[in-house]
């Protein structure tokens, strides 16, 4: 199962997280999470630990409206969990290279305020409206 399921895993949190950011975006959020499982802490130990991480990846709480889809409820249509899983084999696999300098954590510009832990960090890179941030206090 192992790397199935962490490709399967990473790939639907992709799609919870960045469908609307393109390839680009979805392997920076990608990367966000391989640098996470990387430094293993809090947050999980690999890629599957880190996704589902309780209030981490909000596509995995089981109020999101994405839950029923990354859960196997309701299917993620075909071509979109595609380019999620080429965007995670991606990732997985290093052939797309780490575009966030580091970063473990990320928000959307979306959000009506930065989260308070973003005023301590490095800012590493803007990629589509996510903001990534590595050495979070």
């Amino acid at each position: 199962m192992g790397q199935d399921r962490d490709v399967d895993v990473l790939a639907r949190t992709l799609w919870g997280e960045a469908r609307g950011e393109g390839a680009a975006g979805m392997v920076a959020v990608g990367w966000t999470i391989r640098n996470r499982a990387a430094k293993p802490s809090w947050w999980g130990r690999d890629i599957v630990s880190v996704c589902q991480a309780p209030y981490q990846f909000s596509c995995w709480n089981k109020s999101d409206p994405n839950y029923p889809y990354l859960s196997g409820a309701k299917q993620i249509p075909a071509g979109e969990y595609l380019r999620a899983r080429e965007a995670s084999l991606a990732v997985i696999s290093g052939s797309q290279p780490d575009p966030t300098g580091g970063a473990t954590h990320y928000y959307a510009t979306t959000m009506a305020k930065p989260p308070a832990w973003a005023a301590q960090a490095k800012r590493t890179a803007t990629i589509g409206r996510h903001v990534f941030f590595r050495d979070v206090p």
